[in-house]
Parts: C-alpha cells; structure tokens; sequence
C-alpha cells in the first residue's frame, strides 16, 4: 500500500501527488530515452573506431602481459556492476511484477479488496498505481451490488408486510359487510372509516414508494433555482406558523443570517423534505403542550435550519438508523395510517440531491433536533446549473 511521506498531507492528496509525479517522470523519461537512442545511432560507429584505437596503444605501449591485466580488471568491475545491476533490476522491476502477478491472480478469483505495494516511480509504478486504482473501483462496485440486493430483499420484505396488512383488514370488514352480519349501523360506520383509513394509507405507501425509488434511480426531475434564502424561509415559515396554530402547536421561527444569502434548491422537492420532518415530530410528539422551533443561521459555507421539538426524543441506540427506509423507533411496528416509514428516507434523499445534508440529535424524554445543511452559493445569483 503507498504510504505518505509528506506531513500534514492526506493519504488521497498524497496518491494525486505521487500520480503527478509519476507522470512527470514518466514525460521525463520519454524523452531522454528519445535523446539517448538519437546519440547510439550517431555515436556507434565513433565508438567502436575509438575502441580499436585504444587496443593498438595497448598492444603498442605495454604488450600482451599489461593487457590481460587490463582485462582481468576489466571483468572483475564488469562483474561488480552486473551485480548492482541485478540488484537494481530485482527491486525495481522484477519484484513489482510479481507482486502484480500475484494482485491480478486475486482479481481472477474474485477477490477486489487488493492493493499492490509499490515505490517505484517509473512506468511501471504507474502501471500498478492505475491496478490499484482499478482494484479499488471493482470493489467498491461490488460493495455498492451487494448493498442493493440486501437493500432490495429489504424492501420486498418490508412492502409486503406494510401491504398485506391493511389489504387483509379491508378485506376482513368487507366480508362481514357483504355477510350482513354487522347490523348496528354505528359498527357499519366504524367498518368503513377503518376501510377508508387503510384505502389512504395504501394510497400513501404507494405515492412514497414511487418517489423513494425515482429518487433510488437518480430519475426525479428537479427544477432548481437559486433563491434567496431569508424571504423565501420568511414566506415558508408563515404558511407553517398557521398550519400547526390551527392544530394548537406552538411554532417558532428565528432567522440568524446577517446577509441575504442564496442558495439553489427546488422549492417542491424542499418542501417536501421540510414537510416530512414537521410531520415526524408531530407524529411523534406529545398530544399536548407540543411545540416546534425553526432556527435559520450560517454555518462556514452552509445554511443550517434547525428544527427542534420537544417530544419523547430517540434513544441515542436508534439514533444512526433514523433514516433507513421503514424503519421505525417503534419495533413492534405499531400501527399509524399517517406513517409510511419512509418519510425520513425520502427527507434525506431529497436534501442531498441539493448536495446538502442532514443531521439529527435527541435527548431521551426531552428534545430532538433535525438540522438540515444547505451549500450557500454567494450573496448574489450565480450559475443555474443542478
């Protein structure tokens, strides 16, 4: 595995530096190779006319006795540079083969978590750089694969179970109505109502379920703009304060923000994130006394929102799985009409298709905090691109 050797610098800013230079080399080596084949071709015939001159000074000058001096120490020299030679050659290239070899030998077989040791920087440390590279990219793949198969024998799973479960009461009440064995006209009433609930609740499922896997599938369209962020929350927040008073909530709204600072988002789509969380913490909350605060200020290059209630909050055990798909605080998956177990999923997908993110922390038995982190794009509008 490369290991960095300059302080302070990230492994993956190293491997781009080692890449860099690699290639710098490599560049460098092309063309004094170039350089060098240019000066065999021209100079091979001087050298071997210098050669023969110097055999006849020899023979001239000191005889047959001087020369095979001249040669034994010729050959013991000769010896010692062949020997560093095949040193160099061992180190540099025969053992990065190897080593190469026995990486793809692995690949053959399946195996994609492999790396390649390797310092040589020449082009065939480029070579297993770019193995590794393509190594890490094979397994990753086949991390993600595997993830969306459990993930999808998850949701089957999961749907199933959310579907057969009202469909089984609708059609329980519907065979006693047919049946007539219900007489009181109150219990045909309540018969309908439990229908009708399990109808909308279906409908609900379904709507999330077309939603959550667009956004899976990356094909939700998105129509973003770039808005500035203080009137818009200032007019959204409005529309929520008069919604959740109807309802007895009590609703507070702080804005933060020293600038009119923009931020690109699809209104819709935000909507719907924001729409989400108020609706857990109202689901979630205390039949009385409920109340949800919205705080709007900047963090470095993000506008936060915090969203804070004051219901039952979440054991910090149940705290990482809060926005798996259907999954539910409540494990014995208590019956809600209103909760699909995807809201938060959906929520979470949405935000970060506005490369934003999500963040969540909670006091058992006292408060729970959702904050939602948008990418500021200035204080005046820019680029219109998603």
């Amino acid at each position: 595995m490369f290991k960095c050797r300059y302080p302070h610098t990230s492994d993956k800013n190293c491997e781009d530096i080692f890449l860099m230079k690699l290639r710098m080399i490599h560049s460098h080596h092309h063309h004094e190779f170039q350089k060098y084949h240019r000066y065999f071709r021209y100079f091979r015939p001087a050298f071997v006319l210098f050669n023969i001159l110097i055999l006849y000074l020899l023979f001239s000058w000191v005889g047959f006795k001087g020369i095979g001096l001249f040669f034994a120490a010729l050959i013991c020299i000769k010896e010692i540079f062949q020997f560093i030679f095949l040193l160099r050659l061992e180190k540099r290239i025969f053992a990065p083969i190897e080593k190469l070899k026995l990486g793809l030998d692995e690949i053959a077989k399946g195996n994609y978590n492999v790396k390649v040791e390797c310092q040589t920087a020449n082009d065939l440390g480029l070579l297993i750089f770019s193995f590794n590279e393509m190594a890490q990219k094979l397994y990753d793949s086949e991390k993600l694969q595997t993830e969306y198969e459990e993930n999808r024998k998850t949701l089957i799973a999961n749907i199933s179970h959310d579907l057969k479960t009202p469909i089984t009461a609708i059609q329980g009440y519907i065979e006693a109505l047919l049946d007539r064995s219900i007489k009181n006209e109150g219990d045909q009433d309540k018969y309908l109502k439990t229908i009708h609930h399990n109808i909308v609740y279906i409908n609900k499922l379904i709507d999330d379920l077309v939603l959550f896997s667009k956004l899976d599938m990356q094909k939700l369209n998105f129509s973003f703009e770039n808005v500035s962020v203080r009137p818009f929350m200032k007019d959204f927040m409005e529309e929520y304060k008069f919604d959740l008073e109807e309802k007895n909530i009590e609703f507070q709204y702080g804005d933060q923000l020293e600038h009119y600072d923009f931020v690109k988002l699809d209104g819709k789509r935000f909507h719907q994130a924001f729409n989400n969380i108020i609706s857990n913490a109202v689901k979630h909350g205390p039949e009385n006394n409920l109340s949800i605060k919205v705080t709007m200020y900047r963090q470095n290059q993000f506008i936060c929102l915090d969203i804070e209630d004051n219901g039952h909050g979440i054991a910090a055990d149940k705290l990482p799985f809060i926005f798996d798909r259907f999954y539910r605080i409540d494990m014995e998956r208590k019956k809600d009409y209103e909760c699909t177990g995807l809201g938060l999923a959906i929520a979470w997908e949405l935000i970060e298709a506005h490369h934003g993110e999500i963040t969540v922390s909670s006091i058992e038995a006292q408060s729970t905090c959702f904050t939602i982190m948008l990418p500021v794009l200035g204080d005046k509008e820019g680029d219109l691109t998603p």
